[in-house]
């Protein structure tokens, strides 16, 4: 279904930015939506993940996964693909590697809070048709996983995940780390690959190789909810491809206690997606650099107005367009905006 520019961006999105809403509520997984995660595979399939169910916290939450066939416009009916007898899931991540062995990462909880957490994946040998069994990815209690893998110029790939602490569910503790899992697709081996460390704390590291074993990363802030007047996007940077990286600093961008994602483009430019403001899940914006991350000129709210747009996914798909995938509607409904790096110009007042 299209969504309507207005609704979105009370000062009109251009024609070219294209926004439709995925699923909703209505959808038989449960109200739940959130997060979500998409993947374009080799044959040219949209593939769509979530973990869903009553709530964030809900009992018996699993992970759902719809298709687009390539050549069509419509999602196949979702379908259970990870779920655990005992325990409820979140986060899930969907990612096709160079060799096209598709993998899913997700989160178990194993007790009342996000600090309980351990990683899971799962492989899929044919597009995400069936699925293996699921293997203990990160068995320390508190780990969590959130953004995809990326490739690394040495052909490792580079597995963004994080570490939560505490006992609160409405804050992140100052000693929450974001951490990266690497994995040598020779030996078939992961190993612990560098941990972001950070004043106030931080999770969620969304990476890019900028330059040869020269990576940056942004992530989320740690601490509440609640309106503050210091809450910016942390960013560290590694110069000996991700095993080691700099203290966490404050960026430029602000952050509510909020996922981002960030991409570097084909033509080596670089997008960073984030909600800018530092209290609310709204607008969610698109910056744009094209000097490695020494400034970005350029940017364009992509969903704005009185709801939360949050935990978006940035992908470029093959055709050059960018993706956005994102949640909105307390976190029911999964939606997905497509647009042209050349369509991310500021807007006049």
């Amino acid at each position: 279904m299209r969504l309507s520019a207005v609704l979105l961006a009370p000062w009109l999105l251009s024609a070219a930015i294209e926004t439709d809403k995925l699923f909703g509520p209505e959808t038989p997984t449960g109200p739940y939506k959130h997060p979500a995660c998409l993947e374009e595979l080799d044959n040219g399939d949209l593939y769509l993940v979530w973990y869903g169910g009553g709530g964030e916290y809900a009992e018996s939450t699993a992970v759902f996964a719809s298709r687009r066939p390539v050549g069509t416009k419509k999602w196949t009916p979702p379908r259970k693909i990870a779920a655990d007898p005992f325990r409820s899931l979140g986060n899930a991540v969907i990612w096709q590697a160079p060799d096209k062995l598709t993998w899913l990462f997700y989160v178990v909880r194993y007790g009342e809070n996000w600090s309980s957490s351990r990683i899971q994946m799962k492989i899929s040998h044919d597009r995400g048709e069936s699925w293996s069994d699921a293997s203990l990815l990160a068995g320390e209690a508190g780990m969590m996983v959130r953004n995809r893998p990326i490739v690394l110029s040495s052909g490792e790939y580079l597995l963004p995940v994080y570490h939560e602490t505490g006992e609160d569910r409405e804050e992140v503790g100052p000693d929450s780390t974001s951490r990266f899992l690497r994995f040598d697709p020779r030996t078939r081996k992961w190993s612990e690959s560098g941990i972001i460390r950070s004043k106030k704390g931080n999770i969620q590291p969304a990476p890019a190789e900028i330059g040869p074993n020269h990576l940056v990363a942004y992530c989320r802030r740690g601490g509440g909810y609640g309106p503050v007047a210091d809450g910016y996007v942390v960013r560290a940077e590694s110069h000996d491809g991700g095993r080691t990286w700099s203290e966490g600093k404050d960026s430029a961008f602000p952050n509510p206690n909020s996922a981002i994602d960030f991409l570097k483009l084909r033509n080596g430019h670089l997008l960073l997606v984030y909600n800018h403001s530092m209290s609310q899940r709204t607008p969610l914006r698109v910056a744009i650099s094209t000097d490695g991350d020494q400034s970005y000129p350029r940017w364009r709210d992509i969903a704005s107005g009185a709801n939360s747009y949050a935990y978006p996914i940035a992908l470029q798909l093959r055709d050059g367009r960018i993706a956005v995938l994102y949640t909105s509607h307390q976190r029911t409904q999964i939606n997905l905006t497509t647009f042209q790096e050349d369509d991310i110009v500021t807007p006049r007042n």
